[in-house]
């Protein structure tokens, strides 16, 4: 059976810079160039420019300048309309903070992203959204996610994420919210579906379980690359 999911973007950064309203340096990043299909896990301390990183290869910080290049795309140098609309199509995110609607349920945050796409792609995204629940362990019928716990809204944005099969995944700390044995599922989801799709997946975390199954893994500190290697 033929597959026309998109694989995954290379991904090319140079004089990355995050500033803040007030003109500190955030983060700093002169090169970085990661092949299409590349799991990498970045790390680092609390505050160190992490998410700040995700951030900027999404287009979604301000104050950034240098270049971010998905493919031919330097998305740094698109419209702010434009930006959206390449992340809509390229890019899907876990967020720290999950971003659900509370006035659907699990299944209709899920499967958000059929509402950006052209009519024919809606009932599969929609069918491999529910695929990703049940995959993730949940099975919650017609509730609202303002019902859920904590776990179970993470499981939630992640099944957004990856129903969505974009060619890039970024994941903010997507194990945080989660038991071991649920988060071992999850990594083990996340390796699978990168591997098996050919996805690029950019993923910050404290989670040792996570980081060990990544190809590479950048430190952070302080805004700045302080090691750039394979997993501990």
């Amino acid at each position: 059976m033929g597959d026309s999911r998109p694989t995954g973007l290379p991904l090319s950064v140079s004089a990355l810079e995050v500033r803040s309203p007030r003109g500190r340096v955030l983060l700093s990043l002169p090169a970085l160039e990661a092949p299409a299909g590349a799991l990498i896990g970045i790390r680092g301390p609390s505050g160190a420019g992490k998410s700040t990183l995700l951030y900027a290869l999404s287009g979604l910080i301000g104050g950034t300048t240098g270049a971010v290049r998905w493919g031919q795309t330097d998305l740094l140098s698109l419209s702010a309309e434009r930006r959206a609309a390449f992340r809509a199509r390229h890019i899907g995110m876990i967020f720290q903070d999950f971003l659900l609607f509370e006035e659907l349920d699990a299944l209709g945050n899920a499967g958000i992203t059929a509402l950006f796409r052209p009519r024919a792609e809606r009932p599969s995204l929609r069918a491999r959204a529910a695929e990703r629940l049940a995959r993730l362990g949940l099975d919650l019928g017609d509730r609202g996610v303002g019902s859920l716990s904590g776990g179970e809204r993470q499981r939630v944005a992640i099944a957004r994420a990856m129903a969505a099969e974009a060619p890039i995944l970024l994941a903010d700390e997507p194990t945080a919210s989660l038991d071991r044995a649920a988060a071992d599922r999850l990594i083990d989801d996340l390796v699978a579906l990168t591997r098996d799709t050919g996805t690029t997946l950019i993923a910050v975390s404290h989670d040792l379980h996570l980081i060990d199954r990544m190809d590479r893994v950048l430190t952070i500190e302080d805004g700045t690359l302080t090691k750039d290697g394979g997993p501990a």
